[in-house]
């Protein structure tokens, strides 16, 4: 199974931020979308992510002036990025090695999507599923060995 098999599955919706945009503000659209992370945008490019570590980091740092912190000041920059042809079983390797929980997913210079653990985890238990019911059909169906 390919990355794109995946974000095929998943949608296409995308949800992001300015590296200008205080960290608030992006912290309210995170809990209202109920999502884990933000790809920063800038100029139509990939400058970063936001996840919850970050925000936790700028928390601590800062104390009660976080929400008028930038997000470029405490995004991930240069993020790990996976792109569609890239095989599951690598996107899983590259996100434990990298230790990241969200993983954007990049056509060149296009973002086509992001995908968490969460989503790589329901791919890989639906594919499972999959080859299981079809293994155990093919047993079921088998001749008999009177038949044979």
């Amino acid at each position: 199974m390919q990355v794109r098999d995946v974000l095929r599955v998943k949608g296409t919706v995308l949800y992001t931020t300015g590296s200008a945009s205080p960290l608030g503000d992006a912290v309210k659209t995170m809990v209202e979308l109920d999502m884990g992370s933000l790809v920063v945008m800038d100029h139509g490019h990939v400058a970063g992510m936001l996840t919850f570590r970050e925000v936790f980091g700028a928390l601590a740092r800062r104390g009660a002036d976080w929400q008028n912190v930038p997000v470029g000041s405490v995004m991930m920059r240069s993020p790990i990025c996976g792109h569609p042809d890239m095989e599951l079983d690598d996107l899983r390797r590259t996100m434990l090695d990298g230790r990241v929980r969200y993983l954007p997913v990049l056509d060149g210079d296009t973002l086509m999507g992001v995908l968490s653990f969460r989503d790589v985890a329901k791919a890989v238990l639906e594919e499972q599923t999959f080859e299981n019911r079809m293994l155990k059909s093919y047993i079921r169906d088998w001749p008999a060995p009177e038949q044979l």
